[in-house]
């Protein structure tokens, strides 16, 4: 995989073929040899499995397009707080950190379900590389063994107990973010909303890289890119079916925090949301950093045309991945930026 993604991009679209042009945008290149790739694989789909060899399979896939481990500093495996007990965690310090104390809690995605420390390990060690901030991944509890709210309340939990690491852990706690990637993206806004609500330690800041932010509605892009596309809508359905036990509520803001009123969030933590042009939850999330911003929220929108849900683990090789990771790694270290530290590194008049 790393000579192919070393090749010049003319002999990569020579190898995709036909460019793929959707909704007036065309497909990457390195997302479309992507999914050439993961065509070829024999594994049947994950939502088709039972729920360890699904597991299995994402792990396998996460391994699939690693690459060799991106140099940090140092990386430490530990424990937060959970809401019911300690959970495992990953602090990756990285080697220059031109802003001590800002960190980052990250949330893996994988709906809920799947994913882990390992399969996020990459897009971690990237974010602490390139923003300079320490990152803390959590490994919260999945469904369906922990249904809603369980992966809620560890989120929040799991923040506050990193808040509270202050010193020890070299913390500044004023200047803790959260963030994540799809279901880790969700669970990173519920937390910031929940914290600005209770009146708590709350954010800093938000990294929602394509959350999932409606369980109830369907949008434009669940139309059009519902399957060949890395996610697919039958994956979607699957993933709120483990999560959400039969009765709950699809519209609770916990669940779908796009079916809140704008009053709901004001006064929560800025955010940078990212959304890919062929993923199906490209329209919920843009709806989404929509909707923060009618709330007075200072908010960023980025989509990244051309990509796929699941970018942000395609940063061990390539280069239309590790760009766009590198936008999301310079926001947060933007949004966590020391006002006092930036003045006194401003060069003098």
């Amino acid at each position: 995989m790393r000579g192919l993604y070393a090749l010049p991009l003319s002999a990569l679209r020579a190898l995709a073929g036909r460019p793929v042009v959707l909704d007036g945008q065309v497909l990457d290149v390195e997302a479309q040899i992507a999914l050439r790739g993961m065509a070829l694989d024999p594994t049947p789909s994950f939502e088709t499995l039972p729920i360890e060899e699904a597991r299995a399979a994402i792990r396998h896939e996460a391994a699939m397009f690693a690459g060799l481990p991106i140099p940090v500093g140092r990386v430490v495996d530990t424990e937060v707080a959970g809401a019911d007990g300690p959970l495992r965690a990953r602090r990756y310090l990285p080697a220059h950190s031109p802003d001590p104390g800002a960190t980052l809690v990250f949330f893996h995605g994988g709906g809920w379900t799947v994913g882990d420390l390992d399969t996020h390990d990459q897009t971690c060690r990237f974010l602490a590389a390139h923003s300079g901030v320490q990152v803390v991944a959590v490994d919260y509890r999945l469904a369906p063994e922990h249904p809603f709210p369980a992966a809620i309340d560890d989120a929040l939990a799991a923040f506050r107990d990193v808040v509270a690491r202050g010193a020890d852990w070299g913390i500044d706690p004023a200047r803790v973010a959260v963030g994540g990637d799809s279901a880790g993206a969700s669970l990173s806004a519920v937390t910031a909303n929940l914290a600005a609500a209770d009146g708590g330690p709350a954010p800093a800041f938000q990294l929602l890289i394509y959350p999932a932010t409606d369980a109830v509605g369907t949008t434009r892009s669940h139309a059009l890119f519902a399957d060949g596309f890395f996610l697919t809508e039958a994956q979607m359905v699957w993933y709120y079916d483990q999560f959400l036990p039969p009765g709950i509520d699809r519209s609770d803001p916990r669940v779908s925090p796009l079916r809140q009123p704008a009053e709901a969030l004001r006064g929560v933590a800025p955010a940078y949301v990212v959304t890919a042009g062929f993923d199906p939850l490209r329209d919920e999330g843009e709806a989404y950093a929509a909707l923060l911003r009618d709330a007075g929220v200072p908010v960023a929108l980025r989509r990244h045309r051309g990509l796929i849900h699941g970018f942000a683990n395609l940063v061990g090789f390539g280069r239309a991945g590790r760009l766009a990771m590198a936008e999301a790694a310079g926001a947060v270290a933007l949004g966590l930026r020391s006002r006092t530290g930036a003045d006194a590194e401003r060069p003098a008049d």
